[in-house]
């Protein structure tokens, strides 16, 4: 388990999600951690939209339940995964940390479960997107601090 895994805040869920048109349906259960909203460039370029809400998992509390997503590596590390069929962004995994997963909040049935807990990738933030709700902000990652 890496170092920053065993660090991060943690909470028990037993959560259910999926892409729009229900061709790919998940499952969580156990600690979920590190819910953010990713303000980088890919994770805007991947979703259309000015921010990505993501939280962790580890790799064995996480499912597939129904249908099999698309996968595409983004760079050199990252594999995502999106609905082959309606393309809703689902995760994000990095070769780096084998044992999390990333999955979008918003895919879950309900994403209040997930709210995000900061900020990250904010050097890359637009300019439009005004940062206003009182939680951490970071340049790049958590990890590398203010």
């Amino acid at each position: 388990m890496s170092l920053l895994l065993a660090a991060r805040k943690e909470t028990r869920m037993n959560l259910q999600g999926g892409c729009f048109c229900g061709a790919v349906r998940y499952t969580v259960r156990g600690e979920i951690f590190n819910s953010t909203l990713c303000h980088c460039t890919d994770c805007r370029r991947v979703s259309g939209a000015p921010a990505l809400a993501w939280f962790s998992a580890r790799r064995a509390d996480f499912r597939f339940t129904h249908g099999e997503p698309q996968r595409f590596a983004s760079s050199e590390h990252v594999l995502r995964s999106f609905c082959p069929q309606c393309g809703t962004t689902l995760t994000f995994e990095d070769a780096r940390w084998p044992e999390e997963l990333d999955i979008a909040s918003a895919s879950l049935d309900d994403p209040e479960q997930a709210p995000p807990g900061d900020h990250t990738f904010v050097r890359s933030r637009l300019s439009w997107m005004k940062l206003d709700d009182g939680l951490p902000a970071y340049p790049t990652t958590r990890s590398a601090g203010k």
